[in-house]
């Protein structure tokens, strides 16, 4: 990997913000163009077969605007193919384009272990949550969690002083909820703010399952300290599970609802958590990242006819589907199966889920 231009990281930014082009089209795009700026000449014909007549990209203004808004903040843009972008996202498959970063980047390229759990945390689970936090940074460990109230809150509280982040699913700079605003200035000092959304971007209900991706994605391990059955924080261990990493839940009374996602957690095979020593086991049975399988730059797929691209318009559904079973319904070959998804995509048609899921859009 080497570092980008400024005129190479505009097009990055610019391909990273372009109507319907999420990450898993982002990687797709350019390991067929060999790059954003290649890719961003192709979009237009590439929509167009994808049945519409134009897809919208940012001006130039608009990308004035996030770099300048970026640059007064002091924050950091990094892009996935830069030395720089760490490296635990780097091997998501596939990774998120482009981050912004506040405070001390530095964090992000050592281990890290995510603490989740309840907004509606009980006063024990927060004290739980803060004093593992605390203990884990103290065997060197940086502690990751999304800065919401309960669990999250007080996880980043325990680690300020040996090393927290924070993943925001709004900007680096949009404080949420608005009790943490004092939270957020000490983890900015101390710690390390992170978001895939531009710098002044308020977070949406929609922002929230991608802030928990990069949460399990920076982390080796992910700790639920206290979850009810239906959360974020479950959402948060099934893709840490989805990516490799450890999981591990602390019990709780099976009287408190606040305790049932954990304890189904456990009970279908998270590893139980009562303490940092846990967690150090659980880490020393960890595999690893590995780089996610990606087709070299320039390597074009065969092309998709137009009778490729209605099947595949007539098999997808909002039930969520693998690439390898449409291949498998239409007979057509890989590759060029790819490329008639992506297509759909820029049109609007299809939506490209993380671990090879497809729906209509």
């Amino acid at each position: 990997m080497a570092a980008l231009s400024e005129r190479e990281r505009r097009e990055w930014l610019t391909l990273a913000r372009t109507e319907n082009v999420g990450p898993v089209a982002f990687q797709q795009l350019v390991a067929r163009y060999g790059s954003a700026g290649e890719t961003l000449g192709a979009l237009p014909e590439l929509a167009r077969r994808g049945g519409r007549a134009q897809v919208r990209l940012p001006r130039a203004a608009e990308i004035d605007q996030e770099l300048a808004a970026g640059e007064a903040l002091g924050a950091r843009l990094l892009c996935a193919c830069e030395p720089e972008f760490p490296q635990a996202l780097a091997a998501l498959d596939p990774p998120p384009p482009v981050v912004w970063t506040l405070g001390r980047s530095e964090l992000l390229r050592r281990a890290c272990v995510a603490v989740v759990g309840a907004r509606a945390a009980s006063a024990a689970g927060q004290r739980f949550a803060r004093g593992l936090a605390a203990e884990l940074g103290e065997h060197g460990l940086v502690v990751v969690s999304g800065m919401a109230r309960g669990i999250d809150g007080a996880a980043h509280e325990g680690a300020l002083e040996t090393g927290t982040v924070a993943v925001l699913g709004g900007g680096v700079d949009d404080v949420y909820p608005a009790e943490h605003a004092g939270l957020h200035a000490r983890i900015r000092e101390r710690g390390c703010l992170v978001s895939e959304s531009p710098p002044g971007y308020t977070a949406a209900a929609r922002d929230f399952p991608r802030r928990n991706r990069l949460i399990s994605g920076l982390s080796q391990a992910v700790v639920v300290v206290e979850a009810e059955q239906r959360s974020g924080s479950l959402i948060t261990a099934r893709l840490a599970a989805e990516q490799g990493r450890e999981v591990l839940a602390v019990p709780g009374s099976p009287l408190d609802p606040r305790a049932r996602g954990s304890n189904d957690l456990i009970r279908q095979g998270a590893a139980l958590c009562e303490g940092p020593d846990d967690v150090l086991r659980a880490l020393e049975g960890f595999r690893g990242l590995r780089e996610p399988d990606v087709a070299p730059p320039g390597a074009a797929p065969a092309e998709a006819d137009d009778a490729l691209r209605q099947r595949l318009g007539e098999l997808l559904s909002p039930t969520p589907v693998s690439r390898d079973e449409l291949v498998r319904a239409t007979g057509a070959p890989a590759p060029a199966v790819f490329a008639a998804l992506v297509e759909l995509a820029l049109a609007g048609r299809a939506e490209l889920q993380s671990g090879g899921l497809v729906t209509a859009a």
